[in-house]
């Protein structure tokens, strides 16, 4: 019989969320405000899920870890925190060194955050890897910028291995020690790191643990809640001023907000709509107009596009592919 709103369903039977009324093995699961019906599958991260019984039903491989660094100082953490830091210096993205300065370690990744645009915003415009290093010395420096590579030292004796390859825009530098880097030679880095570095990573990208509200942990060991504290705690050299404020690029340049704004509409607009209920367009729609406001000495379309792809391949990875460009649109 029909369960009407409200009412509660006969003993043994389960209210499927619909104003019916089914057996256990019936039940719909809900992720991301969306019912599946049993037997439906979804991956989150690197595990498939099954929806059985009213409840989901995971593998439990340890997946990969990803942080994100793009645009105009967006930053999201390998536990998913997403930030903003404006800081023009050399700072560390994430390194396997934390902690006592005597520990020893296998990887570090800088990134050059330098002023882009006169608003004040700031991008990766370079990236320096350092592999099979310790505290006294490196085995390989590996910069990267201007769309391109070099090997700047190399010390043959570490056992440290790496390969470069491009795929489509990007170029990716991954090494024998489970660290992957993928850039599309602007302003976008992925920095991917195997499950063995869980918990074990410090600086701008997090600690790896799952938990994302103890990302911000200073390079002193101090757990902070201020963005702007947490970044300056990460820069290589104290002759770098510290960031004291937030910078709002649309509210320097006002006559650039309703350009900006009609162009990152796409994020919340049908085109993504599949998306929406996977990931969260909100954080992205802001971060491109923040960007596409900052943009203001040339490459506009390429901080817009930079800004809504960053968001299409979080929907990918939600797995919600979306074609997005179009002739007109990046």
């Amino acid at each position: 019989a029909e369960c009407v709103s409200g009412c509660v369903c006969p003993k043994g039977l389960f209210d499927d969320g619909k104003g019916g009324c089914v057996q256990e093995k019936d039940c719909p699961c809900s992720h991301n405000n969306q019912q599946y019906s049993p037997g439906e599958k979804i991956t989150v991260d690197c595990n498939t899920c099954t929806c059985q019984n009213g409840d989901w039903s995971c593998t439990k491989d340890v997946c990969y870890g990803t942080c994100i660094i793009y645009g105009s100082g967006h930053y999201i953490t390998f536990d998913g925190k997403f930030y903003d830091f404006d800081g023009s210096c050399e700072y560390v993205a994430t390194q396997d060194f934390c902690g006592d300065k005597n520990s020893s370690g296998s990887f570090s990744i800088i990134t050059e955050n330098v002023p882009c645009g006169t608003t004040g915003v700031t991008c990766s415009k370079a990236i320096k890897i350092f592999l099979g290093v310790s505290s006294d010395t490196q085995c390989i420096y590996i910069s990267i910028q201007n769309k391109d590579y070099k090997e700047i030292q190399r010390d043959n004796g570490d056992d440290v291995k790496y390969w470069n390859r491009t795929v489509g825009l990007y170029l990716v530098i991954e090494a024998s020690n489970g660290v992957m880097l993928i850039w599309d030679k602007k302003t976008t880095v992925f920095i991917k790191l195997t499950p063995g570095y869980k918990g074990k990573v410090c600086g701008l990208c997090g600690n790896f643990d799952d938990k994302s509200n103890n990302d911000f942990t200073t390079r002193n060991g101090l757990q902070e809640t201020n963005a702007l504290k947490f970044g300056n705690s990460w820069k290589q050299s104290s002759m770098c001023p510290d960031v004291t404020e937030e910078i709002k690029p649309c509210d320097v340049k006002p006559h650039r907000k309703s350009w900006a704004e009609k162009e990152c509409s796409i994020i919340r607009s049908e085109v993504f709509q599949i998306c929406h209920s996977k990931v969260d367009p909100i954080p992205f729609y802001e971060a491109c107009v923040h960007d596409a406001c900052s943009c203001d000495s040339g490459g506009d379309c390429e901080c817009f596009c930079s800004a809504v792809a960053a968001y299409a391949q979080e929907c990918t990875k939600a797995q919600a592919c979306v074609f997005w460009r179009t002739p007109d649109i990046c």
